[in-house]
């Protein structure tokens, strides 16, 4: 039985009042709030450790150094990672996702094909899509059936013939679609395509081994977890990783620097220029240990088990249309309601202390495919209760009315 109550006492925001009401965070697909854990962690750095790592002789900045490469060690474990050097920190998904694709940009030329689908974030479209305009490679975008799984057989198509990168995401952040990586990966290969599994959304949904899976390259973001903002991993396979070009130049990636030329640090540090988020990474190995402290196995089943509870209690509303019907669902449930804008909506059920999002979801093709240009979406985190899905669901209800009116 997962202990909910003792969950919650770590994350002292939940007990506070949003325009004169309980607090209900339910944005969690957006960003999860930080235990108190992590934040103890950065403040003890911040008070008693605080130094630049790698570059410093003194004692401070051996701690840091030390604190800061245990944080790689952490995410090494986390993943099932063959070793730290696989490891690069970066801001973030965004940043990581952009990184492989701009380190790519010798790799892939003209005539080539990259594979993205229509599930992601604009982070895994969006780069992908401009580095095929500037290399005259053809973009190729995979659908998803009438429940909003991924189509396997229009992306075994897609790649027919040859593909140079498949990129999908692990968990859509709009259907909370969880995707069969292990076949997407295994396809990719079959084609002699590096694959690239955004995990931004995935991360907390379940457990990823990144061997077991196979695949070339995994992205995710430390704030979708508990950790700082301003912090991310990319995971890559060694001959994955000296595939890149380095996108971003500076000190500590360089090994001799002559006027004539530059040659680059090992890996990773090659991948990470200048002064890094090393106290982010330090507050993100803090959040991957308290993940596997409550059990992420246990975590992610009382997730799925909201997420399930909030699908069946909204269909409950008149002219609720729930979008998606996958076979697996994580995360979120996304929603629009006959009559009423999902911006209102959340603008509305915010005064009655109800934190959801609306907008695009920074997903426009999939909200173009499913004939919709904004939704509402809920997206619990494992501290959050039955009853504050309760709580949201009449919040939702009563404000549909009003607006009707």
């Amino acid at each position: 039985m997962f202990d909910i109550e003792s969950v919650r006492s770590d994350f002292p925001i939940l007990g506070i009042q949003a325009n004169g009401r309980p607090l209900v965070y339910l944005d969690n697909a957006a960003t999860m709030q930080m235990p108190l854990p992590v934040q103890q962690t950065m403040q003890y750095h911040y008070e008693q450790v605080n130094a630049n790592v790698h570059r410093g002789t003194h004692y401070l900045s051996h701690e840091s150094t030390k604190a800061y490469e245990e944080a790689r060690e952490a995410v090494a474990s986390f993943l099932h990672a063959p070793s730290t050097r696989n490891v690069v920190f970066s801001a973030g998904t965004t940043g990581a996702i952009n990184m492989v694709a701009l380190g790519l940009r010798d790799y892939v030329g003209p005539g080539d094909v990259v594979v993205s689908t229509v599930l992601e974030h604009h982070s895994n479209f969006v780069p992908w899509q401009q580095l095929c305009l500037e290399c005259g490679a053809q973009f190729k975008v995979v659908g998803i059936d009438q429940n909003g799984n991924l189509n396997l057989d229009e992306l075994r198509a897609a790649v027919c013939g040859g593909a140079k990168v498949v990129a999908c995401t692990c968990c859509s952040n709009v259907l909370g679609t969880v995707t069969p990586i292990r076949e997407v990966v295994s396809i990719a290969h079959q084609a002699g395509a590096l694959c690239l599994l955004d995990a931004a959304q995935g991360i907390r949904h379940g457990v990823l081994d990144v061997q077991a899976l196979d695949c070339d390259f995994l992205a995710f973001s430390g704030h979708k977890l508990g950790a700082p903002t301003g912090i991310g991993v990319l995971y890559g396979k060694m001959s994955a990783l000296e595939l890149l070009k380095p996108a971003w130049f500076g000190g500590e990636m360089v090994d001799i620097v002559t006027t004539e030329r530059t040659t680059w640090e090992e890996l990773p540090l090659r991948l990470e220029p200048g002064t890094p988020n090393y106290a982010g990474a330090i507050g993100l190995g803090a959040a991957l240990e308290y993940l596997e402290f409550v059990g992420r196995k246990e975590a992610a089943e009382y997730e799925d088990e909201l997420v399930a509870y909030a699908v069946k209690s909204l269909s409950h509303i008149d002219g609720m249309n729930v979008y998606g019907n996958p076979e697996h669902r994580s995360g979120c449930v996304s929603f629009n309601i006959d009559g009423v804008h999902p911006f209102d909506l959340c603008t509305l059920i915010d005064k009655m202390g109800v934190a959801l999002r609306s907008g695009n979801a920074c997903a426009q093709p999939l909200l173009n495919a499913l004939g919709c240009t904004a939704v509402a979406r809920l997206s619990p985190a494992f501290y959050n209760s039955f009853e504050e899905i309760d709580a949201a669901v009449s919040a939702i209800s009563r404000g549909a009315q009003i607006l009707r009116k």
